[in-house]
């Protein structure tokens, strides 16, 4: 792999001698031997005492550290003693860090300051050190610290501690080393600032801050490589051991330094330009499981929807009119409810009903209210009912959506579909995939829900079909973006198209949904990998058709089993002479 680092590169490197943004450097130099200027608040000395030297084990080193002090008369403290051992181990890996560079071929200097003393920092920055290597091309900023608490626990001292280094010293670097300058800058920020996390307010409001100036740095000097990388929690790093056993109990993925080393020279040798400003490289950080008491309640969540904040809604068209989809509905009641009860996921949905459904023409609410009043709650289970609901333009209210859900704090395994059947006939050859094709009417939808690549098979009680959904662009998803959502509503919405599919062949006919039996969630379906459809037909009056779905993959896993799904028919002509006419 080739950098697009040059070896006259100078980078000012915060945190940048010890510690994962270290490995980092060391990762980057064994691509391009670059020059490095590490800043660091740890004490460097050039040699270490002769008492110390050759001493590794830690409890020996305590032990020589005691009797030294006691040697010049003093009796030290447990606290003193830490206090030099953790000096000497800084130093010691500070040592490490610039013998691998200058063995790589880099030329380094180390700089002992603090990022958040801009004074003092400025000094540096203007010290011989520069007029050797040359003006900094580049920043890392890696500089950072942990306070972690509860909010109502925090003090000022704690906020500062964790604040200042991020924010305060990515100003005084910028402060300090014009961007117009800069070919790179490479900010270190979290996941936390991306999802959040219990006791880091403050870091999560830091990171946040950083990600928001990586895109305004940008914005002003396009010239410039920016990117904001939300590491997830580092093997090593600030992650201890017993930190990395309550990770594991969560299932946050650990990101192994290998692994997340590589991450970064790859960022650093593709054109900007074809890169976002910020990723994300890590899991979710979930919530702790929240604590339940004995009262009913029952929450209300308000929010707006607006057509220009939904680019996706331009490809889900009915009548003339962009059309909320019921999978965005549903992955709306999942997503609020998961949200309301860490530790716990929306496993069912049951007797779901479109009351009136959300257009988006000079109709539209200003505000949609979802309303979950607590039916029955055990430490396992938690049932709720739903309410969507909005007050029309003439005062009156009007009720969308209902339902009830149920959470569990564990999901059982997914089971296996026994009914699977992958042998092609030769109605589903007849069947040809429903995108861009003549008879186009019978799926009005636009890219960002097309999906349905094979009929397998179809008889006048059941079709199966295989699915490939790719993953559109986050902007376009809108306030539906699936990284943030409990349920993936593209593909979802793709699960249903079979139906369309089967009343067209056989009836002519298309159907739009009107409720919802019982709906049960393993996992979402997969963006750009194939999943299979398998929908039988319950019943089929002239108005109305009533269908069970599976969505599952090649070898029978389920991902959801939809039963009793009810749409209403309607002639396919009606829909055809609508999109016309839009």
């Amino acid at each position: 792999m080739k950098l697009n680092l040059k070896p006259s590169s100078v980078f000012l490197v915060s945190g940048g001698a010890r510690g994962i943004t270290a490995q980092c450097v060391i990762k980057l130099a064994q691509y391009c031997p670059c020059k490095w200027i590490l800043l660091g608040r740890s004490a460097y000395f050039d040699t270490e005492p002769d008492w110390a030297t050759g001493c590794y084990d830690e409890p020996e080193l305590k032990q020589r550290i005691l009797q030294h002090l006691m040697a010049q008369g003093n009796k030290p403290s447990p606290l003193e003693i830490q206090k030099i051992y953790k000096e000497l181990s800084a130093r010691r890996e500070i040592e490490n860090t610039l013998q691998i560079l200058r063995q790589l071929g880099s030329q380094v200097e180390y700089l002992k300051g603090d990022v958040t003393d801009h004074a003092r920092l400025q000094a540096q920055l203007s010290s011989p050190t520069i007029e050797r290597l040359g003006p900094i091309t580049g920043i890392i900023h890696g500089a950072g610290s942990l306070a972690d608490k509860r909010i109502e626990k925090k003090t000022e001292q704690d906020y500062d501690r964790v604040y200042q280094p991020k924010v305060q010293g990515l100003a005084n670097l910028l402060s300090c080393v014009p961007a117009e300058q800069l070919e790179y800058l490479v900010l270190f920020s979290s996941v936390a600032g991306f999802y959040g996390n219990a006791g880091q307010t403050d870091y999560a409001l830091a990171n946040e801050i950083l990600n928001k100036a990586a895109y305004l740095v940008k914005h002003h000097h396009p010239q410039c490589h920016v990117v904001a990388i939300n590491w997830g929690p580092w093997e090593g790093g600030m992650v201890t051991p017993a930190l990395r056993k309550v990770f594991e109990d969560r299932q946050v993925e650990i990101i192994p330094i290998k692994v997340g080393t590589e991450i970064l020279a790859r960022e650093m040798a593709v054109s900007y330009r074809d890169r976002p400003t910020q990723i994300v490289v890590g899991s979710p950080l979930p919530l702790p499981v929240c604590e339940l008491d004995n009262q009913l309640h029952t929450h209300r969540i308000r929010r707006q929807l607006t057509l220009t904040a939904n680019p996706f809604l331009q490809d889900h068209i009915v009548g003339g009119s962009p059309v909320l989809p019921f999978t965005c509905t549903l992955s709306w009641l999942f997503t609020s409810a998961d949200q309301l009860y860490p530790g716990y996921q929306t496993f069912l949905i049951e007797n779901v009903r479109v009351l009136k459904g959300i257009i988006f023409d000079s109709d539209l609410a200003s505000e949609y209210v979802l309303d979950l009043q607590e039916i029955t709650k055990t430490q396992e289970t938690i049932e709720l009912d739903a309410k969507i609901w909005s007050q029309s333009r003439s005062g009156s209210i009007r009720y969308n959506y209902r339902g009830k859900l149920t959470l569990l704090k564990t999901i059982d395994q997914p089971p296996y579909y026994d009914g699977l059947d992958f042998t092609p006939n030769s109605i589903g050859q007849k069947i040809l995939p429903p995108y861009y094709q003549a008879n186009a009417a019978s799926l009005f939808h636009g890219p960002a829900f097309r999906g349905i690549e094979t009929v397998i098979n179809a008889t006048p009680e059941k079709i199966t079909v295989r699915c490939f959904v790719p993953s559109i662009d986050e902007r376009q998803q809108g306030q539906f973006t699936v990284s943030k959502q409990s349920h993936n509503p593209y593909t979802a919405d793709v699960q249903t198209h079979a139906v369309w599919l089967w009343l067209q062949y056989f009836h002519q006919s298309g159907c739009l949904p009107a409720s919802i039996e019982r709906f049960e969630k393993y996992a979402p379906a997969p963006y750009n990998q194939p999943f299979y459809t398998s929908t039988t037909i319950q019943a089929k009056t002239e108005t109305s058709l009533t269908v069970n779905i599976v969505t599952h993959d090649d070898k029978g896993t389920v991902y959801s089993n939809l039963y009793g799904a009810q749409g209403t028919i309607f002639p396919l002509s009606a829909l055809t002479l609508a999109q016309a006419s839009a």
